[in-house]
């Protein structure tokens, strides 16, 4: 079937403005912003040609919008949750864009506090430290979403990552949750979204397929460093093995997953 023109998605009247997509025909990655993402998360997001920022979404307090489990440094068992305390002016209807940091600077202090704590001894830290000044600097908007988006920005650019950045509130699309990522990558030209293990149980491929595009299931290991990839912040892989194993891990993920080049 002919791949829908951006112009007849319903929604937004900014589509003719849009000048900064990225090149047609690449992997689109659709995620909410999280506080230092879980490792498979971000392998999600390194395996994409872009990511589209889902911002404009309801926030969830029990998901990991504004928190992390982070792994002690030798011992990734012992955990403890990294949380951003944030108020919803708007109740359980708020964005996750609208959510606001309760006390900026203090919450900047004890995240700053319990990240150099945890991860402070790795040979490692000095790189990760330079890489998540700007997370902290973000604190200064006092909004959580910039905060978990710039802390998923932070940890992709220190482990090499290439790919463009979007936001969904940007880019026109209907309701409707399959059908609106199906829009999500149908403007920016995607060939396949990348789907992680959480989303293939709730998701419809019938408009994917209506529009060309594949929906390509990322469904990392559960052995090694993936073990514990579903519920601990990958700040513990990169403080334990370094930025360039673990983006050597995840080139060889994608890889195995047929969703990188084999020059990459």
């Amino acid at each position: 079937m002919q791949r829908m023109n951006p112009s007849s998605v319903t929604a937004s009247p900014v589509v003719s403005s849009l000048s900064d997509l990225p090149e047609p025909g690449g992997l689109c990655a659709i995620h909410q912003p999280n506080l230092f993402p879980r490792l498979t998360t971000l392998a999600k997001l390194f395996a994409a040609d872009y990511w589209i920022v889902l911002e404009d979404a309801q926030f969830t307090r029990r998901d990991y919008q504004h928190r992390a489990r982070l792994g002690t440094l030798d011992e990734p068992g012992r955990r403890q949750w990294l949380t951003v305390p944030t108020h919803l002016p708007h109740g359980q209807q708020t964005l996750i864009r609208d959510a606001l940091i309760d006390d900026p600077d203090r919450a900047c202090r004890k995240t700053a506090g319990m990240l150099r704590q945890y991860y402070g001894a790795s040979p490692y830290w000095p790189a990760l430290a330079q890489s998540l000044a700007p997370v902290l600097d973000a604190f200064g908007t006092g909004r959580t979403a910039t905060v978990a988006e710039v802390s998923t920005r932070a940890l992709l650019g220190l482990l090499g990552w290439q790919g463009k950045t979007l936001t969904s509130s940007d880019l026109p699309s209907r309701p409707g949750r399959s059908e609106r990522l199906t829009d999500l990558c149908t403007i920016t030209g995607a060939r396949a979204y990348v789907c992680g293990t959480g989303g293939m149980t709730y998701l419809d491929p019938a408009p994917f397929a209506a529009e060309g595009i594949a929906v390509l299931p990322f469904q990392p290991p559960t052995t090694s460093i993936w073990s514990s990839g579903r519920s601990l912040s990958s700040l513990w892989a990169v403080a334990a093995l370094g930025p360039q194993e673990v983006a050597a891990r995840m080139q060889r993920l994608a890889l195995d997953h047929g969703l990188m080049a084999a020059a990459a």
